[in-house]
């Protein structure tokens, strides 16, 4: 028996398996997204994952730089 697999037609979730919330911006490190968004994903409309989808460029541009790792200790020691 040969069923075809049953897909829905909508956004795939930004989700990246990176699940940390900023403290200042709220903000989703991984996938750029509020809490709220996060949770309501799964009943938003098509158009409504949409307009989140958008804004996600926007908010990446918001996060705030690491300030340690190989590259501040080069900065230090060069």
């Amino acid at each position: 028996m040969n069923t075809p697999v049953w897909k829905r037609d909508e956004i795939e979730s930004p989700c990246v398996q990176i699940c940390v919330i900023h403290p200042d911006t709220r903000l989703c490190a991984g996938c750029h997204r509020t809490m709220d968004e996060i949770t309501e994903w799964g009943r938003m409309s098509v158009e409504q994952r949409r307009i989140v989808m958008a804004q996600l460029p926007q908010r990446a541009a918001l996060k705030p730089r690491r300030r340690g790792g190989r590259a501040a200790r080069q900065t230090r020691e060069g």
